[in-house]
Formats: C-alpha cells, sequence, structure tokens
C-alpha cells in the first residue's frame, strides 16, 4: 500500500508541476495584455481572450484578477517596470527577454546569472534588437472551429491581416501590431475562438541551432521562461528536431 500511495503521490506532483507551469503561463498572457490595453475586458480584446483561455484551463478567479492587476499597475504600494534584455545563447543565438518586475536589480542578477550558467551571455541594449520586427500574432486551435483555411484567409486579410499560416493543430494570423485588435475583433464577431492573441518580437532571420548547441539552448530558454519576472522569450533559433 506504502509503495501505490508513494506512486500516486509522485504523479500527482507531476500534474500539479504541469498545472503550474500552465497556470504561469496563463497569468503572464493575462499581465501582457492588460499592460498594453488596460484591466477592461470588454474594451481589451486581447485580455478578454487570454481570460477566457484561463477560465478554460480552470484557473481560479483570484489569480486570474491578480495577474490583471499586476499586469495594469494596480497592485497597490507595488510599481512594476517594463523593459527588455538581449544576449547571446550558445553558438551565438540572439536571445530577447521582456520583463515586468517590481525590483530592477534582482531580476537582472537572475536573467544574469542564467545566461552565464546555461552557455549564453547578455550583451548591451540593442545587440540583437535590430534582427527583430514587433508583429501581432493571433492564434486559432483548429480543433475549435470549422472555418476552411480559405475561409479564414479572406476574413482576416479583409480585416487587415499581413499573413495566414496553418500547421496540424492552429491556424497563426499575423497583423502589424496596430492592427491585431481589429482582426481579433473581427474574429470574435465571427465566433472563432481565439487561442492566443499578442504583440511577439519576430525574428526577420533564423539561424539553424548546430546538434552539440541544442540541449543547452532549450535550457536556457526554458529556465528564462519559467522566472517569474519573465513575460516572454525571444530567439532567432531553428532546430533541426523540433521534439
Amino acid at each position: 500500500m506504502g509503495r501505490k500511495w508513494e506512486n500516486i503521490k509522485r504523479s500527482k506532483g507531476k500534474l500539479d508541476q504541469v498545472r503550474g507551469a500552465t497556470f504561469s503561463r496563463l497569468a503572464k498572457d493575462i499581465m501582457k495584455a492588460a499592460k498594453e490595453g488596460g484591466p477592461d475586458p470588454e474594451a481589451n480584446i486581447r485580455l478578454k481572450a487570454a481570460i477566457l483561455n484561463a477560465r478554460a484551463e480552470n484557473m481560479p478567479n483570484d489569480n486570474i484578477q491578480r495577474a490583471v492587476m499586476r499586469g495594469a499597475g494596480l497592485v497597490e504600494g507595488v510599481r512594476y517596470e517594463e523593459f527588455s534584455y538581449e544576449g547571446y545563447g550558445p553558438g551565438g543565438v540572439a536571445v530577447m527577454v521582456n520583463i515586468v518586475t517590481d525590483n530592477r536589480n534582482r531580476t537582472a542578477g537572475d536573467v544574469r546569472h542564467i545566461f552565464t550558467k546555461n552557455g549564453g551571455a547578455m550583451g548591451e541594449t540593442g545587440c540583437v534588437g535590430w534582427m527583430f520586427t514587433k508583429k501581432g500574432i493571433a492564434e486559432i486551435d483548429r480543433s475549435e472551429t470549422l472555418i476552411s483555411e480559405d475561409d479564414l484567409m479572406m476574413l482576416v486579410l479583409e480585416a487587415g491581416a499581413d499573413d495566414l499560416k496553418t500547421t496540424d493543430e492552429h491556424f497563426e494570423i499575423t497583423t502589424a501590431p496596430e492592427s491585431l485588435d481589429a482582426v481579433m475583433r473581427v474574429l470574435e464577431a465571427a465566433k472563432i475562438p481565439i487561442a492566443r492573441g499578442e504583440t511577439a518580437m519576430i525574428p526577420t532571420n533564423t539561424v539553424e541551432v548546430a546538434a552539440e548547441n541544442e540541449e543547452k539552448l532549450v535550457k536556457l530558454l526554458d529556465l528564462l521562461e519559467e522566472h517569474d519576472d519573465v513575460q516572454n522569450v525571444y530567439s532567432n533559433a531553428t532546430f533541426n528536431d523540433e521534439e
């Protein structure tokens, strides 16, 4: 019985860990949306989509409200700063890290430590920023809609989108940053569920990662993304084996 309980406990611990990581990602999506568009989901389509996704994952309402308040800078007695760090990963891959923190010195030390301990190095502001372009991204889970690729393409291009890419699981719509909200409003009006809507830094050129650097780079990017003060991590890496 003892061994069985240990197995159950270990499995539950793993599930709780995965659930915690999911909630952390969802909270960051909510914070970013609230930071960029304000705390009212009816006026902020990106925040509305992020909250709906969080609720679909059974994220507690208290967690959602805390993320909204933090993102909008409404936590009493706390002042949050938003900025970016730039650097290089193993093999010279460009890395950009968006930060939201109430303690810049603490976060700077943490991020620098993650870079240096995992084969990377922080650089000066602007060292890799020129390799990225800011875009709007709206993502649709293909299992959640019956719309065809052609019909969706026509709908979003008329709304001001730049491009539509299709994978086995998702439709990914790319827009100019200022066109993202209009495109998302059109999707909402068409009752097409939005899995994600955000501005993102898209690399203008990518670098294929050598096999000997893949594991180190993935660890670096994962550790950066897991940090509480890190909002988003972007790189210009492509991998030989995505899995």
